[in-house]
Parts: C-alpha cells; sequence; structure tokens
C-alpha cells in the first residue's frame, strides 16, 4: 500500500522576512523528493514569491497553491493580533486577496505591520478564498485557550458565514 499524499497548506519562505529562512528552489526540491503532490505559499501579509513559487512548482510537477498568512487586528490587545491563513481557490480569490493585503498596507497598518481588519472580511471580500483558522494564534483559538467555547463557538459561527464550506 502506498504512503497518502501529503500537501502543506502554510509554509513560509524566505519572503515572510522575519520569519523563515526557506528559499523556493529548495523547497521545491524537497517537494519532488516527498513526492508531494502540491504546496502552498503562504508568507506572512504578503505575496512577493508567488511568480517564482508558480514558475518553480510548476517545472517540479508540484501543483502550487497560492495564499497568505494574514495578521488580523485584536481589538483587545493590538500587540497580537490574530493569524488567518487565506488559500486562493480562484482568479476571484486571488483578486479579493491581493485587495485585501493592499489594502492592509495602506489602511490597516498598526506599528509599522499590515493588518486586516475583521470588519474588512465578508462574504464579498473573501470570495474564492477557502480560510484556516490560524490554529492557536486565530481568535478561535485564542478563545478555546482561554477555556472561552461559547466565544469560540461564535466566532466560528461568523467564520462560517463569510466562508461556507471553504
Amino acid at each position: 500500500m502506498s504512503p497518502v499524499p501529503f500537501v502543506h497548506l502554510h509554509v513560509h519562505t524566505e519572503y515572510s522576512l522575519v520569519d523563515s529562512t526557506v528559499r523556493v528552489p529548495a523547497l521545491m526540491k524537497k517537494c519532488v523528493a516527498e513526492q508531494m503532490p502540491a504546496v502552498a505559499l503562504t508568507d506572512q501579509n504578503n505575496v512577493f514569491g508567488l511568480v517564482k513559487f508558480y514558475r518553480k512548482a510548476m517545472a517540479a510537477g508540484i501543483k502550487p497553491i497560492i495564499g497568505a498568512d494574514l495578521r488580523v487586528f485584536n481589538a483587545d490587545d493590538a500587540s497580537r493580533p490574530y493569524t488567518l491563513v487565506l488559500l486562493v481557490q480562484d482568479a476571484a480569490g486571488y483578486r479579493n486577496l491581493s485587495e485585501l493585503i493592499t489594502r492592509s498596507y495602506i489602511e490597516g497598518q498598526h506599528r509599522g505591520e499590515p493588518m486586516v481588519r475583521r470588519e474588512w472580511l465578508d462574504a464579498d471580500s473573501c470570495a474564492g478564498l477557502i480560510a484556516l483558522s490560524g490554529g492557536l494564534y486565530g481568535d478561535i483559538g485564542h478563545a478555546l485557550h482561554a477555556n472561552h467555547r461559547d466565544v469560540a463557538l461564535k466566532l466560528l459561527d461568523g467564520w462560517l458565514e463569510v466562508f461556507p464550506g471553504r
């Protein structure tokens, strides 16, 4: 029996300047060696490596998944933003991701870090995007870690309205 293929959906590269030193060519070599059919590029607050990533992935026979690891402004503690990983599902999603990232740089900076605002994230601005919760660093993860299950469920319901089935 062959192993079930594994796909990383949250990978930072050298384009996440303070978080990673992974270079795109080395990433592709590792994906090929591990027989990964696809991999997601989700650098922090940017898609600077998109073209290089896409070209190298296609050349290696790996399906490129485009995304970004966004910071979401935390009104309770602005110095500790939440994390939300968004993956592009289609052309509309790419446009929406690009607009959200651009808006975070133009309107959402806090102490020099671009952040999206929760109120910017609605069904229209997130159409064509798939959301990953951000784990412990997302708003749901924070609520669960603080033993606020009721808050976590309310937050989950809000995200499900924005990303139905995604």
